[in-house]
């Protein structure tokens, strides 16, 4: 698939997806069950890049119904800590992210998603490409008491012609 506005997979739940019980540490570091780890919240931790370039779009979190969503569909699907919610992320900007591969890692309490983006490509609700849009000075750029740098010159959106009136899910 490689046109970033390819949606056509379907958003209707298909087979079910068996997620099992933590048996070992055998079973989870090696075998072939998915067995993920959710923590006390009921969620699991989820990177998303770009399926072409790898730069990372954003981190969500999963629940146990939004991580069944994304294995059937093939559409990403989060839980909203903030609105306390599923989301089809792209469902109200219509940047839906169209999974290209979906892994876990070793003990199986993170996903990290392979997306192609819908539309103008972006992933953050502020209007930037990737949620990771500024960089933390570190080192002797830190020393020299040098601010937050924005990463990306521009935003792809509009957030208010996109969500209008749609409250921010930032959290303060």
């Amino acid at each position: 698939m490689n046109s970033n506005t390819d949606t056509s997979r379907s958003t209707k739940a298909s087979a079910p997806v068996a997620l099992h019980a933590r048996t070992s540490v055998e079973q989870v570091e090696e075998g072939r069950e998915l067995a993920p780890k959710f923590d006390q919240d009921g969620l699991i931790a989820c990177i998303t890049s770009d399926a072409d370039s790898g730069d990372v779009l954003m981190l969500g979190y999963m629940n146990h119904e939004a991580l069944v969503k994304t294995v059937q569909t093939g559409e990403a699907h989060y839980w909203s800590r903030s609105r306390k919610t599923l989301w089809h992320k792209g469902a109200t900007s219509g940047l839906v992210q169209v999974v290209e591969e979906m892994r876990i890692d070793d003990d199986q309490d993170a996903v990290w998603l392979r997306v192609r983006v819908s539309g103008s490509g972006a992933s953050c609700h502020v209007g930037y490409r990737s949620c990771f849009y500024r960089r933390i000075p570190v080192g002797k750029e830190h020393e020299a008491g040098k601010e937050l740098v924005f990463t990306e010159s521009s935003k792809t959106f509009d957030p208010k012609l996109i969500y209008g009136d749609v409250p921010n899910p930032t959290l303060l």
